[in-house]
């Protein structure tokens, strides 16, 4: 069977590019592109492809809001792969979160586009190697508990190991003790860096 798709960036260049690399395998047929999110939910009402390649920032209507659309009116189809340049941890979190069924940077080459395309309509997960790292590394970060999320926000505050205590209601030698375990499972070594990691997770 054909795998029917459709393409949804703001950027011509891009959808024609996709188009073009895709153009050679008989396996894939490009049936819609779209310039926005709403117009890819449209289009997806109408067309009914197998396959979604969705950009995620969109003047139009960005790709997050879309996804969560095409997944609250079905869950499973048509299979949803983000083809972008952003590759934050925060932008990764929201389009898997969203419903996402991979990422791909659109760095990638055609061979690899091909596979990933392929791959989705078969059910298959497909996630660029940052993608890979930043969801393996959310599994640590949802273990933090609800009192070191309390800690890190009031950190992020401003405030400092004497008036987290006090704030808390517990002892400054417990603050550090929940800091240590905030260090290891965000893998960062100071204050700073685990409110900026925080903030990208979206922890905070």
């Amino acid at each position: 069977m054909t795998i029917r798709l459709v393409i949804a960036d703001d950027h011509p260049i891009v959808r024609d590019g996709v188009t073009g690399m895709l153009a050679g395998d008989e396996r894939i047929e490009v049936v819609g592109a779209a310039s926005s999110g709403p117009e890819a939910v449209a289009q997806v009402a109408d067309l009914d492809p197998d396959v979604v390649l969705m950009d995620l920032r969109m003047p139009g209507g960005d790709g997050v809001p879309a996804i969560a659309e095409l997944r609250r009116r079905d869950r499973n189809r048509p299979r949803i792969l983000v083809l972008t340049t952003f590759d934050t941890d925060r932008d990764i979190a929201g389009a898997i979160d969203a419903g996402a069924d991979g990422y791909l940077l659109k760095a990638l080459g055609r061979d690899e586009l091909i596979a990933a395309v392929v791959d989705a309509a078969a059910g298959r997960s497909v996630l660029a190697p940052s993608a890979a790292q930043s969801l393996m590394a959310r599994r640590h970060h949802e273990e933090l508990t609800d009192r070191e999320i309390e800690v890190l926000a009031r950190i992020a505050g401003g405030g400092t190991n004497r008036t987290v205590a006090q704030g808390l209601v517990i002892s400054e030698a417990t603050v550090k003790t929940h800091l240590l375990h905030i260090y290891s499972k965000l893998g960062v070594r100071d204050r700073a860096a685990a409110v900026r990691v925080a903030y990208e997770r979206g922890l905070l």
